[in-house]
């Protein structure tokens, strides 16, 4: 775990729509929890352009939670989805109209069909806290060492991160074999830098929905945060 303090605070103006979520409604009672190559394999069926852009996120479609959203059923059993379950992709605004063609299509994944409805564009939210479900890291580290892993990538990219925690973990099945991943929060940022995580993501596997950043409620002080239990590795 990375926690700093810094009573200074920005608040800069942003542009908010570079980059957006297109967000699918879906029609499909169940799927694999593991199912983030499948996704990816029949939506380059249906936008082949998305192959040359690695940029490009696909969020793996998630379905009944617990809690907060952190827990799903375990890895390689099937989860049920409702009428309010959402496929969502992450792409620059110039593309947004391209990928909304594919809304009345179906698609397959691992044998099970997903059919696409309506898409909606949502901008993203340059809010202090983000979590990432899934984040590929350098094989062999342990908590700390992917902590600061994560650290030194983004530092790189003049990104300062003060508090950030590393969480539970989840193994992705390709064809070339598992790829392990951890969940990933960093709080008490500026909304530029916000943006900057949200549209660039850390890590490869942006189409399997690894590094993609999504919006959370925040953390009141360091170690007490509703999502405690769920921060401690794995």
């Amino acid at each position: 775990m990375l926690w700093e303090d810094d009573d200074k605070k920005t608040d800069e103006d942003a542009i908010l729509d570079d980059v957006v979520d297109l967000i699918f409604k879906i029609d499909c009672k169940q799927i694999p929890t593991m199912h983030a190559y499948e996704l990816a394999q029949a939506l380059y069926e249906l936008l082949p352009w998305i192959k040359d852009e690695p940029e490009i996120g696909i969020h793996q479609i998630h379905g009944a939670t617990s809690g907060n959203g952190w827990e799903r059923p375990p890895d390689g059993e099937l989860m049920h989805l409702s009428r309010r379950a959402r496929m969502h992709l992450r792409v620059p605004k110039e593309r947004v109209d391209e990928a909304r063609a594919i809304s009345g299509e179906t698609l397959d994944i691992a044998g099970f069909p997903v059919a696409l409805g309506a898409a909606s564009v949502k901008l993203l939210n340059p809010i202090p806290t983000l979590f990432s479900r899934y984040v590929i890291g350098p094989e062999g580290l342990d908590e700390e060492g992917f902590v600061d892993w994560i650290a030194d990538e983004l530092r790189q990219r003049d990104i300062l991160v003060r508090k950030l925690l590393c969480g539970i973990g989840h193994r992705l099945a390709t064809p070339e074999g598992d790829i392990n991943t951890r969940s990933v929060m960093i709080a008490d940022l500026d909304k530029a830098t916000s943006l900057s995580l949200q549209e660039t993501g850390v890590g490869p596997g942006r189409h399997l929905g690894c590094g993609i950043f999504l919006p959370h409620k925040g953390i009141r002080a360091v170690g007490e945060t509703e999502d405690k239990s769920h921060f401690t590795g794995t």
